[in-house]
């Protein structure tokens, strides 16, 4: 803006920054509207949350209370039943893909649960990766049995043939 109000012309100015003219001028107004900080750049507000401030809070408790507390038969949140569990007590209604992003708002993340089961020995299972699995995992072959190749398994024989092959 200081070329301009020095005065150089729209148009030298779009040539030596490599813009519109229309760019330009809409920075002028921007500027002549709010001076410096009508060039700043902001960031974009998007659409206001679909819930108050209060009704985030109570999401908040209701997800941290977990899935059984809120009548649900399994003891892990998914995507369509917190989608489900505030249109129930809200009575507004998310897409399912944007359940993630409302969350992610509230301060939650993904989370996935390892697949363990419940009743598990924790020793017994220790012990049989360490001592049984080994003991009947599948042995590499004997040198004498290797192929060459890393591609191809070792055929029949190893030995050297001269005979000629099949036409």
């Amino acid at each position: 803006m200081l070329g301009y109000i020095k005065g150089r012309s729209v148009i030298s100015l779009a040539e030596t920054l490599d813009v519109t003219r229309g760019a330009i001028n809409r920075w002028l107004q921007w500027y002549e509207l709010e001076g410096a900080d009508g060039l700043r750049t902001l960031p974009v507000p998007g659409a206001a949350p679909r819930l108050n401030p209060g009704q985030q809070q109570a999401l908040i408790t209701l997800i941290e209370a977990g899935p059984m507390a809120a009548g649900y038969s399994t003891g892990i949140w998914t995507g369509p039943m917190i989608g489900d569990l505030i249109h129930h007590y809200f009575g507004v209604r998310y897409h399912n893909h944007h359940v993630p992003w409302v969350l992610h708002r509230l301060g939650f993340s993904v989370q996935r649960p390892r697949k363990r089961l419940a009743r598990a020995d924790l020793e017994k299972q220790e012990y049989w990766l360490r001592k049984e699995f080994p003991a009947i995992k599948k042995k590499p072959p004997a040198a004498a049995e290797r192929s060459s190749s890393r591609t191809k398994p070792a055929s029949g024989s190893m030995a050297r043939s001269t005979a000629p092959g099949p036409r």
